[in-house]
């Protein structure tokens, strides 16, 4: 609140300032129509639907132009960004009314037509509390607009949102931070672990949608703070911090735009550098930020150990746990991020902005870019340290909720790195539930050459084992002491059971960190 209020935009702009009672009445047409994902899907169809996310809008707006009940009238005007007849906007929009929409910014009207300013879209969410569904309203985007976007467009849900939506940890925080909000869809995730949230941007307009979606989806208890980075929370620490930061890797010049919602106005990775090194400061000892960032890969220096650089420089002690989920080469890195703007491949502003990427990347050494996830924790006094740098490869499901395998690992790692070898040798450990195994073997071989530990959720890791670590992971089955079931397993094989011990001692940390074991009785640490 606070802020001047300026006109409903035209072909771009900001909306006014959400206004709280249009907002419920927006919300009240929005629920009598059934403008729910399930109804949508129905309406235009898989094959429509499965068009819609390759960019394809086309389709769907065939089929909703069959019809002029609420839902398809709304569908057409806030879903796939089409002008409707006045008089199908007056009955879809009956509590808020044309002129209600009109002064939310969400529409103009002329001539018998009303035309969207914004999208409002549906989007499902799974997480521990229960199953339900918010309406996000966005900027107009790239799949139902023609050209490229304009430089302040406020992003709606996309992959990374639900990327990180998923990461989210599913534990309760006193205070959340949501750093460079957009849309609001992290502050709206995580309102449902936290009584209170602060969202921040840099953007007045993406805080306006922040505010717009919280109250369409009656959600109070989000602050708004305009400003950059950590400059509008001075002073304040949070039990968590959630960031999808601006962090694409932008060249600065003319020939290229800077997109408010994926540009931080930073050199190279700069901006995500500056977000891991400021963090520690705002979380209270303990406290967890959780971000999605971009990496280089600089003159032969590997990524992680650049983001393994910047965690150490840190004003206060950090663990860290770093994914890295994909790396690009330059050239795949700049058509990506050009034809995310709405450039077309083939057109001369396509060329120029491919050319000043290149040219950016070559001044400055940039063989490869890294993205991933990114997990500090304050360091408390006495804790093990947590420094996990890693990649990850291979599919993982785009709405994969790894937010609780996150939480599990990080109690894993808070017991077992207190436990001496000794007090692991005396741990009752069970398989999780998820762990398949697979053996592989060459034809005619009695035994196999290859053992597999498959994970079926978190990262879907697959491991490939010996046949002490497989029985051992085998035998966990909440009876026998991981000492004992060591000492039978090295008289099976007749090995020495001393070395046998310590050899799969540490492999056994490493698999508890994982998820492919847990401890009988599940007690957790209390640091986590």
């Amino acid at each position: 609140g606070g802020v001047v209020l300026q006109e409903a935009r035209l072909n771009g702009g900001m909306i006014p300032e959400p206004d709280p009672a249009l907002a419920r009445a927006l919300a009240d047409d929005l629920a009598a129509a059934g403008y729910t994902g399930a109804r949508l899907r129905a309406l235009w169809g898989v094959a429509a639907d499965e068009a819609i996310g390759r960019g394809r809008a086309l389709p769907a707006r065939r089929e909703a132009a069959a019809t002029d009940s609420a839902v398809a009238v709304l569908a057409r005007l806030f879903f796939l960004g089409s002008p409707v007849r006045e008089s199908e906007a007056s009955a879809a929009l009956s509590n808020v009314t044309i002129g209600g929409a009109e002064r939310l910014g969400l529409v103009r009207m002329s001539s018998g037509s009303v035309t969207p300013s914004v999208m409002i879209r549906p989007q499902a969410y799974v997480d521990e509390h229960g199953a339900g569904e918010w309406w996000i309203a966005s900027d107009i985007d790239e799949s139902v607009r023609p050209g490229p976007l304009p430089e302040e467009h406020v992003l709606g849900v996309g992959g990374a949102s639900l990327t990180l939506a998923g990461l989210q940890l599913p534990t309760s925080a006193a205070r959340v931070l949501d750093l460079g909000s957009g849309c609001g869809i992290q502050s709206l995730r995580a309102r449902r672990d936290s009584p209170d949230v602060t969202a921040t941007d840099i953007s007045e307009a993406a805080l306006r949608f922040t505010r717009l979606n919280a109250q369409l989806n009656a959600v109070d208890g989000i602050r708004t703070l305009r400003g950059s980075l950590f400059d509008p929370v001075q002073g304040e620490v949070f039990d968590r911090i959630v960031s999808n930061p601006p962090f694409v890797i932008t060249p600065r010049g003319a020939d290229v735009p800077a997109y408010e919602y994926r540009d931080g106005g930073l050199t190279g990775d700069a901006l995500v550098r500056d977000i891991v090194m400021g963090a520690g400061v705002h979380l209270v000892p303990g406290g967890i930020a959780q971000l999605l960032g971009n990496w280089e890969y600089v003159d032969g220096q590997d990524g992680l150990h650049r983001v393994r650089d910047w965690i150490a420089a840190s004003p206060v002690p950090l663990d860290a746990w770093v994914i890295e989920r994909d790396r690009m080469d330059p050239i795949a890195y700049a058509e990506l991020w050009i034809r995310d703007g709405g450039t077309v491949p083939g057109t001369d502003e396509f060329e120029t902005m491919l050319a000043a990427w290149l040219d950016d990347f070559e001044s400055r050494g940039v063989r490869e870019v890294g993205f991933g996830y990114i997990l500090l924790r304050r360091r408390t006094e006495g804790s093990p340290a947590l420094l996990r740098f890693e990649r990850v490869e291979g599919a993982i499901g785009p709405n994969a909720a790894l937010g609780m395998h996150l939480a599990e690992s990080l109690r894993a790692h808070d017991r077992q790195a207190r436990l001496s070898d000794a007090e692991v040798a005396e741990a009752v450990l069970l398989v999780a539930g998820d762990v398949t195994e697979a053996r592989h073997y060459l034809p005619g071989a009695e035994d196999p050459s290859v053992i597999e530990l498959r994970q079926g959720g978190g990262f879907g890791r697959t491991l490939a084992v010996d046949p002490a670590l497989a029985a051992l992971v085998g035998a966990s089955d909440g009876d026998l002491p991981v000492g004992r079931l060591i000492a039978a397993i090295a008289e099976l094989l007749e090995v020495d059971p001393e070395a046998l011990l310590s050899d799969l001692l540490p492999r056994v940390r490493g698999l508890l960190d994982d998820g492919f074991l847990t401890f009988a009785g599940g007690e957790a640490s209390p640091s986590a």
